[in-house]
């Protein structure tokens, strides 16, 4: 093989190299992103929760004045 095939190959094969190691980093920070999104809407629905609790005491409370 000449010498210019071989270096050729290598730089392709390093490109491809460079090209999986983005795509993994990507795939990374989008998992990333969807796991805070899940924590975000988890954190809201509690906060949802705790202040339907709150105003269902508040109303058993004042039917009870």
């Amino acid at each position: 093989m000449s010498k210019n095939k071989i270096r050729s190959t290598d730089m392709n094969l390093q490109h491809e190299a460079l090209s999986r190691a983005q795509t993994s980093e990507r795939l990374g920070e989008a998992q990333e992103i969807r796991r805070m999104q899940t924590i975000a809407a988890a954190a809201r629905l509690s906060r949802e929760a705790e202040r339907k609790v709150y105003m269902a005491r508040l109303s058993i409370a004042r039917a009870l004045m």
